[in-house]
């Protein structure tokens, strides 16, 4: 079953807390999951240019760029746009998670995270995505075709 399970998944986890990218790494591992990560903001966009990555869990609150500014530089790469990002953070309020989904984020998160809902979020994406690349290679089957 972990075998499955890291065909289907490269996660990368940024949080500038060293503690919480820890804990989300061993849970996710735990999983089966091949995990990466990443200090801050630029760090992550450096990562996720050079590693294919499925999902991106960022945290928001963090002082290089905040996880809405790298949402934004995410959506406007061309290789990287595509990518579901799972926002996680300490805050729960309606305007940071307007402007999370206003900036193409697929799921938010708050900290402390629970366990199942991160599990259940996280495959959910990665279906998503997977259904997403089955979808542009048919489309690129079909045009082949015509």
């Amino acid at each position: 079953m972990a075998g499955e399970a890291k065909k289907a998944g490269r996660i990368l986890i940024v949080d500038d807390d060293q503690d919480a990218r820890e804990i989300l790494q061993r849970l996710l591992s735990g999983e089966g999951y091949e995990c990466l990560s990443a200090d801050g903001g630029q760090r992550c966009l450096e990562v996720a240019r050079a590693e294919p990555v499925d999902v991106i869990l960022l945290d928001v609150m963090m002082p290089d760029m905040d996880g809405i500014q790298v949402c934004d530089e995410l959506r406007k790469d061309e290789k990287l746009r595509s990518i579901p990002v799972i926002l996680l953070t300490a805050r729960d309020d309606i305007s940071t998670r307007a402007q999370g989904m206003e900036r193409g984020v697929s799921e938010y998160l708050t900290k402390p995270v629970n366990k199942r809902e991160l599990f259940t979020r996280v495959k959910s994406q990665l279906h998503s995505r997977e259904l997403d690349r089955q979808l542009e290679r048919t489309a690129a089957n079909i045009g082949k075709e015509s």
